[in-house]
């Protein structure tokens, strides 16, 4: 019998409410329902998967609020979805393949009292074995990344939204994820608004939480879901640029891009390793597809609320 949770720890989970995205995640949801016992809001959102995620949410957190998106648009699209009816203070963005307990979530909520300014704040992610994920760094048009683990409590210019807990008040007037990003660069983009806008984005090394990398989703054809890695990846960089930095910057890039795409399938063909050669065709393939304002209409055109 789980013993009774400390009424500090009650009154911050009261004020937050965990978000969560899946799809094909049914793996992900028996250990995750199994941390998040005590947590009075959650909200899921099932991006259309093939599997039976929607069922598993019902029976393993019957408690939450289920989202069943009709088909998937997107990562952030579903985020912005569960973040339209967030009421709490607080929302914590956690992706299914994370490793979290109540007092994990408490935690972060406590130590987010002490900096009201802070729009954003992420723990330190850790992978199975313990070993440190440096989930943050400065932005990458400002900075050029760098290794190494915080020791202390840092300010930085991006963090992953594997684990991130959102100020509502702070975020909502900014918008929340650009419905222009399908998979991958929408929490840069996020937390590139939040940097240029004098946010705080902070790093709480105390807290530290597992995140089962890349293990989110789960299909019967592992080949097609690194082919749609790839595929997202791609266009998501390049899309980053044409956001941000303009349509002339985005051709170069583009162009460079395809260059070393085109090597890469070559060098992946004779390696013969068919995972990484599915993703790096699906590379090839969505950069050569890519039309950024035809993209942009598409996707941000009835995709509710930002």
């Amino acid at each position: 019998m789980n013993a009774p949770m400390p009424p500090a720890e009650q009154a911050a989970l009261a004020r937050v409410t965990v978000v969560v995205v899946t799809y094909n995640s049914e793996h992900c949801l028996p250990a995750l329902a199994a941390g998040l016992a005590g947590v009075p809001h959650i909200i899921v959102v099932d991006n259309a998967s093939g599997d039976a995620s929607a069922a598993a949410v019902r029976r393993l957190l019957p408690a939450a609020r289920l989202v069943e998106m009709p088909q998937n648009r997107g990562y952030g699209v579903a985020n912005n979805a569960a973040l339209a009816q967030v009421r709490t203070e607080f929302a914590l963005l956690l992706n299914p393949d994370c490793l979290v307990t109540a007092a994990q979530i408490a935690a972060l909520v406590q130590q987010a009292d002490g900096w009201p300014d802070a729009t954003l704040l992420v723990p330190q992610l850790t992978d199975a074995n313990g070993g440190l994920q440096v989930n943050y760094s400065w932005p990458r048009d400002a900075w050029a990344p760098r290794s190494g683990a915080a020791d202390g409590l840092l300010n930085v210019g991006y963090a992953c939204a594997a684990v991130m807990l959102v100020r509502m008040a702070r975020m909502a007037p900014l918008g929340f994820f650009d419905p222009l990003f399908f998979l991958y660069y929408e929490d840069e983009d996020l937390c590139l608004r939040v940097f240029q806008a004098r946010g705080q984005i902070l790093v709480l090394p105390g807290v530290r939480i597992t995140h089962l990398s890349r293990g989110s989703v789960r299909g019967a054809s592992p080949w097609r879901a690194e082919y749609w890695r790839g595929y997202h990846h791609a266009q998501s960089k390049i899309l980053f640029v044409w956001k941000h930095d303009g349509e002339v910057a985005c051709r170069r890039r583009l162009r460079r891009e395809l260059r070393r795409s085109v090597l890469n399938v070559a060098g992946r063909a004779l390696l013969l390793s068919p995972r990484h050669l599915a993703r790096a065709w699906g590379r090839l393939q969505g950069l050569r597809a890519l039309d950024p304002p035809t993209l942009a209409r598409q996707r941000r055109v009835g995709a509710g609320p930002t």
